[in-house]
């Protein structure tokens, strides 16, 4: 059975038809970049384009980089402040026609999918899947149940909102080696164990392709840390999951 699944980031839209069956992409994605500003109605556009590109008639499941809850949008990171209070699945799904359309928070989505079919499969205790990218996203399961809309990129670190130091974008902005990204990558993990004790991080987004680099490097913290099987494909697969009820 396939679905559609669509991942909203802050700097790239992306999406593709999933093989829920394999929890897998049927067709490699299309990608376009996130409209600056990204505002609710320049990205339902840009998501209507992912769309069509593939002529997908049928149910979409979409990301976002935020708080959802039942579809409505309640905090927006790294988009425009205009999503907050928006009907994220009416608009959406005006935008594609009258297709049903389900909305949830990106890091859920990434996370349940690598629950199902990647890293965090069959594992029990608490999980955390944290996402690295324009900013940090995050996912907690505890017995493979999600506790949704975590938001633990937001956690104030040394004084400073943890995404602001931690994620891919600063070190992309800093221009940081791999070491001093992953120290500082460590002193995270370090303070979200602290808080959730967690048996399992899965570290996702496009960084985990270059899992190699930094997490050898992490040390000093008790929990195993993975990277994501699914890699930067978890939250399409994820969405496409949620619109398909599973």
């Amino acid at each position: 059975m396939n679905v559609f699944g669509v991942d909203i980031g802050g700097s790239g839209i992306k999406g593709a038809p999933v093989d829920l069956e394999r929890g897998d992409l049927a067709e490699p994605r299309h990608k376009v970049l996130t409209p600056q500003p990204a505002t609710p109605d320049d990205v339902a556009d840009s998501v209507a384009e992912v769309v069509r590109n593939f002529g997908w008639s049928g149910p979409v499941g979409v990301t976002f980089p935020g708080v959802v809850t039942h579809n409505t949008v309640r905090t927006a990171a790294n988009v425009a402040k205009d999503w907050v209070g928006v009907d994220a699945s009416a608009l959406l799904g005006e935008r594609l026609g009258g297709m049903p359309v389900t909305v949830l928070n990106d890091a859920d989505a990434a996370g349940v999918a690598e629950m199902s079919f990647g890293a965090g499969r069959g594992r029990k205790g608490t999980v955390v899947l944290l996402t690295f990218g324009t900013g940090i996203g995050s996912a907690v399961f505890i017995d493979g149940r999600l506790v949704p809309n975590t938001e633990l990129g937001h956690l104030e670190l040394n004084g400073h909102e943890a995404e602001k130091r931690a994620s891919t974008k600063a070190k992309d902005d800093e221009d940081l080696s791999w070491p001093h990204w992953a120290r500082r990558v460590q002193k995270y993990l370090a303070h979200v164990e602290m808080l959730l004790s967690p048996e399992l991080f899965i570290i996702g987004g496009g960084v985990s392709r270059k899992a190699d680099r930094f997490l050898p490097l992490i040390e000093g913290v008790d929990a195993e840390v993975v990277p994501a099987e699914l890699q930067n494909n978890a939250g399409i697969v994820g969405a496409a999951m949620a619109a398909a009820g599973r």
